[in-house]
């Protein structure tokens, strides 16, 4: 069994080559996808194929680009992933980009709860982690 962080590292590589397929595979059922106000697509996803097509559809707007981990922090079920995205929006000659992060839980394997987060300090504090660099 793959641990936890490998699982999600195993996602971030699925969006960043686009296989929007593949990236289902470590969802469970269940799976609740919250993205926070002010996030391009904000809202509450839930099931398999619904935060499939919230991530399609976020995806689909790159022309080019990743969002690659910077870090990875746990504590039990809970994993936190410093993000760096830089992309290149479909229509648009100019890049963007910012750092953040993203919290997960896992159980048996399978992703359950997937947000993300502006401040990496509020993704450690929800994981229950001390301020701490990624590691």
């Amino acid at each position: 069994m793959k641990t936890n962080i490998e699982v999600v590292a195993r996602f971030y590589a699925t969006i960043n080559r686009n296989d929007m397929q593949a990236i289902a595979d470590d969802f469970d059922p269940g799976i609740v996808r919250i993205e926070p106000e002010g996030f391009p697509t904000a809202g509450t996803y839930r099931g398999i194929a619904e935060v499939q097509a919230h991530i399609k559809k976020g995806r689909g707007t790159w022309a080019e680009g990743t969002c690659e981990p910077e870090g990875f922090c746990d504590n039990g079920d809970k994993v936190v992933v410093y993000l760096h995205a830089w992309v290149r929006l479909k229509d648009n000659t100019e890049w963007t980009g910012g750092r953040f992060a993203d919290g997960f839980v896992l159980r048996r394997g399978k992703i359950i709860d997937y947000r993300s987060f502006a401040d990496r300090a509020d993704a450690l504090q929800w994981a229950g982690i001390e301020d701490r660099d990624a590691n």
